[in-house]
């Protein structure tokens, strides 16, 4: 225990200056996240004096979208930043998860980290070390920045051996990575730098093993364009520059990222290992279930609330294609069948027992609408039998437009993996409408147990079936 009041719990996140512990505040009864600071790369013994000065800079901050600080701590000849525990998953594991998010996913969480950075800087605080392993983002879409002020402290080990610069090489101003001291204007770089990461699915600069050469890229360069930005190109543009004087401030960044679409995210789940360049406080999967739920998933929780978001769209054209070729072909099918039953001259031998006997035998070799509702809930049931316990082949099971909008297997697997098993009844399907309506009883891995109604729609794939839409 911490100051006879801090219980140290499992590790939740490890990066290059250390590991992250859940704690619990004893007193407060809260659950709260634990870092041990204050120790520079290559140092014998603490900077105990920096490391004070840091967390006060740090809990200077009271806003939304960045983390709280709560206490710092001394504890033998080791400091102790406790900081509020954030349910969630970095932007960095984010985007390794789920690849590159689309214009206005990107534009909304980085909305959300240009509002924290611009209240930092009308408190006269430079972040130092924006990028996408210092941004968390919660089950409800929202982020929180982390590390203000520390950063300044923990420095990267790599670039500190150097003896130039701090910060993340990849996401490092030009006048930063050239030696000189980070202004507000290096910030907004660093945060066009994690737009871009955001956008592309990777950092705008490949530092790898050359990290001089990265620098030098940086500094001597053009900075790296994307191509296909959308509506944000002006923001990577005026963010993005080698001359500090021709960027935005960050409130422009963030106003003009609010003219946007308004998003919500459904993060994927935290991912288990270590960021590249960051300490992360990553905790286990979140429970609260999406507004539009993974496939057939509990719309409700014990002790959680829903939340919303808008995904990742794909083309619907390869959707709209195939239901054209379905049409042209139920055309073509009736007027086949229809033929020669009035209007015009019957075919040689239309009117003969043969045919009419061939006739009857292609239409009974059809399934019945009792056989087609049958395959539907056996469809289902076996979805719900799956789900449970082999997430990926259950993913399989549903359409890519429903698989972008459950959030990503990321999200849709943080989900199933709190529900222990799902047990369906009254499973009813309707094949002209081609739609399963069913109750389902859940029960999840912490004891409790939810029952719901809901109705799926189907498409067919072959002979079997696909899970397009969940309609209640």
């Amino acid at each position: 225990m911490l100051a006879g009041r801090y219980d140290i719990g499992r590790e939740i996140g490890r990066g290059g200056m250390g590991a992250v512990w859940l704690g619990r505040d004893t007193v407060l009864n809260r659950d709260v996240a634990l870092k041990r600071i204050g120790l520079l790369p290559g140092a014998g013994a603490p900077d105990l004096e920096r490391a004070e000065r840091e967390a006060r800079l740090a809990a200077r901050l009271n806003h939304p979208h960045v983390v709280a600080v709560y206490d710092l701590i001394a504890e033998g000849e080791a400091n102790w930043l406790v900081m509020e525990y954030v349910e969630g998953v970095t932007l960095a594991a984010l985007v390794k998860n789920d690849g590159a998010l689309s214009t206005d996913e990107a534009a909304g969480l980085v909305r959300q980290a240009a509002d924290a950075l611009a209240a930092a800087h009308g408190a006269g605080i430079v972040h130092r070390d924006v990028k996408p392993s210092n941004m968390l983002v919660t089950p409800n879409g929202d982020v929180k920045i982390t590390d203000f002020g520390i950063a300044r402290a923990e420095a990267d080990a790599s670039l500190t051996q150097t003896g130039l610069v701090t910060g993340s090489p990849a996401y490092l101003a030009p006048e930063v990575a050239s030696g000189a001291s980070a202004t507000d204007r290096s910030d907004v770089w660093s945060l066009g730098a994690t737009l871009f990461h955001t956008l592309a699915g990777h950092p705008p600069y490949d530092v790898g093993d050359n990290l001089m050469g990265a620098l030098y890229r940086i500094v001597h360069e053009e900075p790296p364009r994307l191509t296909d930005a959308g509506w944000v190109t002006p923001v990577l543009e005026h963010t993005m520059a080698r001359d500090p004087a021709d960027r935005w401030s960050m409130a422009q960044v963030r106003d003009f990222l609010a003219q946007g679409s308004e998003v919500r995210i459904h993060p994927a789940a935290p991912a288990v290992g270590v960021d590249d360049d960051s300490t992360r406080v990553l905790p286990p999967a979140p429970v609260p279930v999406p507004a539009v739920a993974p496939i057939a998933a509990p719309t409700s929780a014990p002790n959680s609330a829903p939340t919303s978001g808008t995904r990742r769209r794909r083309s619907p054209w390869p959707w709209l294609a195939a239901a054209a070729v379905v049409l042209v072909l139920l055309v073509i099918g009736y007027a086949a069948l229809t033929s020669g039953d009035g209007g015009g001259t019957p075919n040689a031998g239309s009117s003969s027992p043969t045919t009419s006997a061939s006739k009857g035998s292609s239409r009974s070799s059809a399934p019945s609408t009792a056989d087609q509702a049958q395959a539907m809930e056996d469809f289902i049931t076996t979805y719900l039998a799956t789900v449970t316990s082999d997430r990926q082949a259950a993913w399989e099971m549903l359409t890519p437009a429903y698989q972008a909008a459950s959030g990503g297997f990321g999200s849709y697997s943080a989900f199933w993996s709190k529900i222990e098993s799902a047990t369906p009844s009254n499973v009813t399907a309707d094949p002209s409408a081609m739609t399963v309506t069913y109750d389902v009883a859940y029960e999840h891995h912490k004891g409790a147990r939810t029952t719901e109604h809901h109705t799926l729609q189907l498409v067919h794939d072959g002979s079997s079936y696909l899970i397009n839409d969940q309609l209640s």
